[in-house]
């Protein structure tokens, strides 16, 4: 049957929408949190660099949000000539439809010198660790910060206290800069990044300029203690590998906010956009005093990049056990030796091991799988560098030069405004390997089970005729409902394979899991590593799927997902959604006027 409501005319449509009233956030309107982003030059790591700040800081502050609630967050787009989105990463599925911050998707991106109200409700059991960022170009590398979503009862693993940890990597050129490399002919790319930062702090090698900024992050703790460690991989381009010294025992306990049974390592590997909470056992009085110190180096690393790049932060104990003739470490500078000899990649890091804490009964066996959806991921060379997905690219800048599939408008707005032309094509889709062809858009039924399977190959030959088929490592993210990840491996993809290393084994709920390289090269075109995912279609919405590293998103490498027919996705008429449809329409403020903000909650 074709997609049911393809040919419901706009009329027909208005039968089935709700209207709901306008509220005018006046001065009586208090958000529950209020970022305010802006781009100044700011110390970063020994660097001085122009950078896009939240709250003035990076990272920007963590906010806290309940369960089932609904959270109103003001974000003001400070910035003289620069768009502006902020989307809540794992928590998609909490925002309105206007919400999710995905500019030329789901909303048009906040004007310079306005304001934008998002609706948010982290919906029951979503207590975890999650994070917002820009969505806009280079801006997600600075315009971050942690998100925590709070049991509302005590939590199941008992402990002494939290720390958060977030990374970030830094370059000593402008977000500006960054994009009209990669988005040049030829291409000018930015290098391996400058240093990490580890909670906004780090040393560059390269070279300090602000003395004042160069220092490493010191994670004060006690002793004989449990502490529950939050990791954030807020990263724009590296493979993080980290462990503390002389701690080789952490119990993960939650990944991209979905809690776990207890998995024990000895370091943790993350690419960007994953999360891990994990509890850390200090030690007790006795074995310090046999370490005879009280400081411990927590070393990061990169990883399936041309060069590693490292810095460091401090585990610092608190001397409540009365040592004496103690040294602590410096902060104002690395160690002259690197004292923790960690791993090579970790292929398939956690795959297969990692259980939910609560055993669901809804994960989809094989049987109920209704289709397969291959995306075919390849770099390809046209003059520009792009990532090419099933022979498409897409880009959230519909003015950059490079010739990608990108719609004029956002694609939910299109929707609204004109259905008939914009609705996908759900049969055409399903004779073209999940892709309509005409919007370029992957089309899915609610109540639909999917697996969706990232195949790499090497790149095409055009790229560089010197080496082959290069290849990189993906984390894979997506907006809307969390998937199942049932795996990945080595070669090509085949169900066999696959159905057979997932024999036996509890998957997890995950929004960004890794596409991993396992080589460096390969010949062009061929196969090489893949990811599948299992997904049931049922959170209404226009929805991104795209590698997270901020490098390949500029370059194409993103596709959009429509989940539902029409009266799934558009609840409310065209006029009652008007001040979104249009750029700088009147849901956003300014200094002149008040937003006129429909509370899309009241459909609930």
């Amino acid at each position: 049957m074709a997609w049911i409501l393809k040919s419901l005319s706009l009329i027909s449509f208005a039968a089935f929408a709700v209207a709901l009233q306008t509220h005018t956030h006046d001065e009586s309107f208090i958000p529950d949190a209020v970022l305010t982003v802006t781009q100044g030059n700011i110390g970063i790591g020994g660097l001085e660099r122009y950078s896009t700040l939240v709250n003035g800081s990076v990272p920007g502050p963590t906010l806290y949000l309940p369960e089932d609630k609904i959270f109103w967050i003001r974000v003001y787009n400070n910035m003289k000539d620069e768009n502006l989105t902020i989307h809540w990463h794992g928590l998609s599925q909490a925002a309105y439809p206007f919400s999710d911050g995905t500019p030329l998707a789901s909303q048009w991106p906040i004007p310079p010198l306005h304001f934008f109200d998002y609706e948010l409700k982290a919906p029951n059991g979503s207590a975890g660790t999650y994070f917002y960022h820009s969505h806009v170009g280079f801006q997600p590398s600075t315009a971050t910060g942690a998100i925590i979503v709070q049991d509302p009862q005590s939590p199941p693993y008992e402990t002494d206290g939290e720390r958060i940890v977030f990374l970030q990597e830094f370059w000593n050129q402008t977000d500006q800069q960054v994009v009209k490399g990669l988005e040049s002919n030829p291409l000018v790319w930015t290098g391996e990044p400058n240093g990490w930062l580890i909670n906004g702090k780090g040393i560059s090698n390269y070279g300090i300029v602000d003395p004042s900024s160069a220092a490493l992050s010191v994670i004060e703790v006690d002793p004989g203690k449990t502490y529950r460690f939050r990791f954030v991989a807020a990263t724009a381009l590296s493979l993080a590998l980290f462990g503390f010294q002389d701690h080789t025992e952490l119990d993960i306990i939650a990944a991209d906010g979905g809690y776990t049974k207890p998995q024990n390592v000895s370091v943790l590997q993350m690419g960007s956009g994953q999360r891990y909470d994990a509890l850390l056992k200090t030690k007790s009085c006795d074995e310090l005093r046999k370490l005879g110190k009280l400081d411990y180096y927590v070393q990061l690393e990169s990883r399936d990049r041309t060069a590693v790049v490292t810095n460091y932060a401090i585990l610092r104990y608190s001397n409540q056990c009365g040592l004496l003739g103690i040294n602590r470490l410096p902060t104002h500078k690395n160690p002259k030796t690197s004292p923790i000899k960690l791993p090579p990649t970790v292929n398939g890091y956690l795959d297969y091991q990692l259980q939910p804490l609560q055993v669901e009964d809804d994960f989809p066996s094989s049987s109920e799988v209704t289709r397969r959806v291959m995306i075919n991921i390849q770099q390809v060379a046209n003059g520009y560098f792009l990532w090419s997905l099933n022979n498409n690219t897409w880009t959230e800048d519909g003015s950059d030069p490079v010739p990608h599939t990108t719609p004029s408008e956002p694609y939910l707005v299109a929707l609204y405004e004109n259905q008939t032309q914009y609705l996908p094509n759900y049969e055409a889709a399903l004779a073209n390997n999940g892709l309509d062809p005409q919007t370029k858009t992957y089309p899915a039924l609610l109540g639909e089970v999917i697996d969706i399977v990232f195949q790499q190959y090497g790149a095409a030959e055009s790229v560089n005729p010197n080496i082959g088929g290069s290849l990189d490592t993906h984390p894979w993210h997506a907006h809307g409902s969390h998937y199942w990840d049932i795996g990945g491996g080595d070669g090509a993809w085949d169900a066999d394979t696959m159905e057979k290393q997932l024999a036996g084994t509890t998957p997890v709920r995950r929004d960004t899991t890794m596409l991993y390289r396992y080589t460096t090269t390969t010949a062009p075109d061929q196969k090489q590593g893949w990811r599948a995912w299992r997904l049931r279609v049922d959170q209404p919405g226009v929805w991104m799927v795209h590698c997270h590293l901020i490098h390949h998103m500029i370059q194409g490498m993103q596709t959009v997902w429509v989940h539902g027919n029409a009266e799934d996705i558009m609840k409310l008429g065209e006029l009652d959604v008007e001040g979104y449809l249009t750029y700088g329409g009147n849901v956003n403020g300014n200094i002149t006027y008040a937003p006129e903000v429909i509370h899309f909650n009241e459909l609930d």
